[in-house]
């Protein structure tokens, strides 16, 4: 592997103070030298094909407000997406909405292996070495999985600014999604949307949350709203702001839970 295909994984501020540990996993539009263009445009190459717009600059924004440690993927999801399953169709995708990857077809079993062992597993390590370290230091942790998604797919508009997605287990979810509403009750919130676990999108969320016992969350944030600066201050202050509610919601609740075991209710 060449010098300029070394870094395919970032860890931002690794020994952050913040119970909240962030990962992004679509946060690149990288594609490694060996690839070239992947036989794609420009354009294709920096639409939401190849990444998620916005998503890294939100996690940035949102751990310096957190002081949260950040691991986020350096390579585009068109070269291997990173929150697929290995038997998942768009593990490496050969088209995407209305985008053709011909790169991506008929290829061998070498390569598929080349591409999980040197771009998909270095992520998936990292982080789960962030979540071991913690655990090892006895740190409280929280997995925020951050993403972003577009205004309009296959024609259809997605009218929700932001959608709050859960794995096997909700309830921290859940308490993201009321701690967003009672703070902007005008706010349109999708739950499950615009994807959920049954579209097969939570791998990170599950192998290194729930696999884990952590609370956890997924936050799509539609990419029109991360588009400057500005917004993705916004959206960085508001979801600091809910995470901090929902990990208050969470603790009374377990503490309630607790009390009701000790007969105590």
């Amino acid at each position: 592997m060449s010098a300029s295909e070394e870094s395919v994984v970032g860890v931002v501020n690794p020994y952050g103070a913040s119970p909240f540990l962030l990962v992004c996993d679509h946060a690149s539009n990288r594609i490694p030298d060996r690839y070239g263009t992947l036989g794609l445009s420009e354009g294709e190459r920096v639409s939401h094909a190849a990444w998620d717009p916005g998503a890294l600059g939100l996690s940035l924004v949102l751990g310096g407000i957190l002081d949260a440690t950040l691991v986020h993927s350096n390579v585009s999801r068109l070269i291997i997406d990173c929150n697929r399953t290995f038997d998942a169709p768009g593990l490496i995708s050969t088209q995407s909405e209305l985008i053709r990857i011909p790169a991506n077809e008929n290829l061998d079993e070498a390569e598929r292996q080349f591409r999980i062992a040197n771009y998909y597993q270095p992520y998936h390590d990292a982080v789960a070495a962030a979540v071991r370290q913690r655990k090892a230091e006895g740190k409280e942790t929280i997995l925020v999985c951050v993403h972003s998604f577009t205004p309009v797919y296959f024609g259809k508009p997605r009218p929700w600014p932001v959608g709050i997605i859960h794995g096997s287990d909700e309830r921290f979810s859940a308490a993201v999604r009321d701690a967003l509403q009672a703070e902007s009750p005008d706010l349109l919130v999708g739950w499950n949307e615009p994807y959920s676990r049954a579209d097969g999108v939570t791998l990170t969320l599950e192998r290194h949350g729930d696999a884990n016992g952590l609370d956890s969350v997924m936050i799509e944030v539609r990419n029109d709203e991360l588009a400057t600066p500005d917004g993705i201050l916004t959206w960085g202050r508001r979801l600091a702001t809910a995470l901090h509610t929902a990990r208050a919601a969470r603790a009374t609740e377990t503490e309630n839970a607790e009390r009701l075991a000790r007969g105590e209710g």
